[in-house]
């Protein structure tokens, strides 16, 4: 499986982006899709994931902020972020079936 993720950029606190990663390949096998960031000096982190029936769960930073939907017929697994924090600064990977995406760079700014 291949991921392309986009949608990345520069916003100010407060304000909304939405990612989307296309997947390729062998999406037949693809169950989970999901979202991951990584800020400079951490670890890598879930933010948001759902199944290929609808179930989602996110990280607890993120919850009530940002929204994760999926489009099957179109291989697509989408990112709505609200209400972005600072903290919220990382690259964001997209991930389905054991691999990644190259991630794409959020900045909030202050």
């Amino acid at each position: 499986v291949q991921l392309q993720a986009s949608g990345g950029g520069l916003v100010q606190a407060g304000g909304s982006l939405r990612l989307s990663c296309v997947a390729s390949g062998r999406t037949f096998s693809i169950d989970v899709m999901g979202w991951y960031r990584q800020a400079p000096g951490k670890q890598r982190e879930l933010v948001a994931r759902i199944t290929s029936d609808g179930n989602t769960n996110y990280g607890d930073s993120v919850k009530g902020r940002f929204t994760i939907s999926r489009d099957i017929a179109k291989n697509t697994v989408y990112l709505q972020m609200d209400s972005l924090k600072p903290e919220d600064t990382a690259v964001y990977y997209c991930h389905a079936d054991e691999s990644w995406g190259k991630g794409t760079l959020v900045t909030v700014s202050s």
